[in-house]
């Protein structure tokens, strides 16, 4: 049922700037409760060129591109460690970079016509044109050559955010690509620089290391800032464990294209700015940060207050301007994952059209790194519950093993990580975190994990994490045996405790007996 009265004043009583899940999201929304809609979506290309279709970053060089490679390297990590002492006859194994970019870039095309499809099904009107503000309440773009405009009671900008690649870097832009290219590479990449820490830089050099590229990433101070220090390390050394090399204080200061089409980079000092040597790569990948894609869209001449990172500060997803709206990675503060865009801008389509009251909240909004061994985590880590309940209040449990199947195929570390002949054995790759507040009857406000399908095992205890759940109720909960998920059920040492938190024994995150 509709309970929204169309304004015949304006062309569209919604216009969306950028076709990304967000924009998407909120202006099928809108659609379904009577409103007239139009979405405005165009892909500038990168610098290298690389263009894509309807659907943002998440469809078209995010989430869906890198969680399909991240997938074919697991399965050639399977196939190089597991597969032999599980029975299986492994011949010689190589990889076709071109099948794999063909499969994916695919897939991706096969949901660019879905959403266009979505679009249509939903009565919403797609324009493939950039739209910029001619003025509070209208718009105007250039379609086959013609300047039009078009007006709307409101406006929502979805436009997302881009790569920022450092100009200060000599032949950055000339010479390297970013998220934007990776995915559509048409030749392999070869050796790879990696430059940033980020959870992009650790992802998508996660996937080159395991899918057989020398790989290397770059790390000006530490990796994934603002993510749980202890897990975020956890990450890195199974990633070093892999085969993934680490530049640790270092950055890219000039790179420079060879006669033989080969890329040689200078390294310094990320501090003092000492020279730190060079070496040549096929490919280096800037990772270092995402920028708001506002600035050509004239909000100057809709009165929308912009910060100088390009983002707009919004109460409830509403900018300065009333009419006028936000969501995603363009708005400051607010965490840049697609689901939290696709949920804040369906509930302020049905704030608008539908009649509703229910806000987005942005507390306790799970995510996972899906780094080899993926990284998971809903609420504060353990630095932000200290911060905001004191270190006296918090207590932290812990619990670090090897998940079942790889403790029974004896996975060995890369030989660069082998401290010596007999140190063959990868560490355990699982760390089970709870962070609780002890004055609130060990409420769990942190859960972390490090290890194989941490976002599966996320989403799900998310929910508890949203109830309130404590400490005591994940103890009471009967685990499913034998699984690493299974080890939150039975954590019982603390970090104040002074014990070890690192398990014995092989029965995954399980008890045997």
């Amino acid at each position: 049922m509709s309970f929204f009265t169309r304004n015949m004043s304006f062309a569209y009583d919604l216009i969306v700037i950028g076709g990304g899940s967000g924009g998407m999201a909120s202006a099928k929304r809108a659609a379904k409760h009577g409103a007239r809609v139009a979405l405005f979506d165009y892909v500038v290309p990168s610098p290298q060129g690389t263009k894509w279709g309807l659907g943002g970053t998440c469809v078209n060089v995010g989430c869906v591109p890198k969680k399909l490679m991240h997938y074919a390297s697991l399965i050639g990590t399977a196939i190089h460690y597991d597969a032999v002492p599980y029975g299986w006859k492994v011949g010689e194994v190589s990889h076709d970079w071109d099948k794999l970019r063909t499969t994916v870039t695919n897939h991706v095309k096969s949901l660019n016509f879905a959403y266009k499809n979505g679009l249509k099904s939903n009565q919403v009107d797609y324009i493939n044109a950039y739209a910029k503000f001619s003025s509070p309440h209208e718009v105007e773009y250039v379609l086959k050559g013609e300047v039009k405009k078009l007006s709307a009671k409101y406006f929502l900008i979805a436009v997302g955010g881009r790569p920022h690649i450092p100009t200060e870097v000599t032949g950055a832009l000339e010479h390297s690509i970013s998220s934007d290219d990776i995915f559509y590479l048409k030749k392999a990449p070869g050796k790879t620089l990696c430059v940033g820490a980020s959870y992009i830089s650790l992802e998508c050099g996660g996937f080159l290391t395991k899918l057989g590229f020398d790989t290397t990433i770059a790390v000006r101070s530490i990796p994934l800032r603002g993510f749980d220090r202890q897990c975020s390390e956890k990450v890195v050394n199974m990633m070093a464990e892999l085969g993934t090399k680490f530049l640790r204080g270092v950055v890219p200061h000039s790179i420079t294209k060879q006669d033989d089409g080969k890329l040689l980079v200078q390294f310094k000092d990320a501090n003092t700015n000492e020279d730190k040597g060079s070496d040549v790569f096929d490919t280096v990948l800037f990772a270092t940060g995402r920028n708001a894609d506002t600035k050509n869209l004239n909000l100057d001449l809709a009165g929308v207050h912009v910060l100088s990172n390009g983002k707009i500060n919004a109460t409830n997803e509403q900018t300065n301007i009333e009419h006028i709206y936000a969501v995603g990675d363009v708005l400051q503060g607010r965490p840049e994952l697609t689901p939290v865009a696709i949920r804040a801008g369906e509930l302020l389509a049905d704030r608008l059209f539908g009649n509703a009251t229910a806000l987005m909240d942005y507390d306790g909004i799970p995510t996972t790194v899906f780094t080899p061994f993926e990284y998971g985590f809903c609420g504060l880590s353990e630095e932000a519950a200290i911060a905001q309940y004191g270190e006296n209040d918090i207590e932290t449990f812990l619990f670090e093993f090897m998940t079942l199947e790889l403790a029974a195929a004896h996975r060995e570390k890369h030989p660069s990580t082998q401290a010596n002949s007999s140190d063959l054995d990868m560490s355990p790759p699982c760390l089970s975190k709870l962070v609780c507040v002890k004055s609130q009857g060990e409420r769990v406000v942190g859960f972390h994990f490090v290890g194989p399908n941490a976002g599966e095992i996320t989403q799900g205890f998310a929910l508890a994490l949203r109830l309130g759940a404590k400490k005591s109720d994940f103890d009471q909960l009967v685990g499913i045996h034998p699984t690493d998920a299974e080890s939150f059920t039975s954590m019982d040492v603390t970090r104040s405790s002074g014990q070890s938190w690192v398990a014995s024994g092989l029965c995954g995150g399980g008890k045997c007996g």
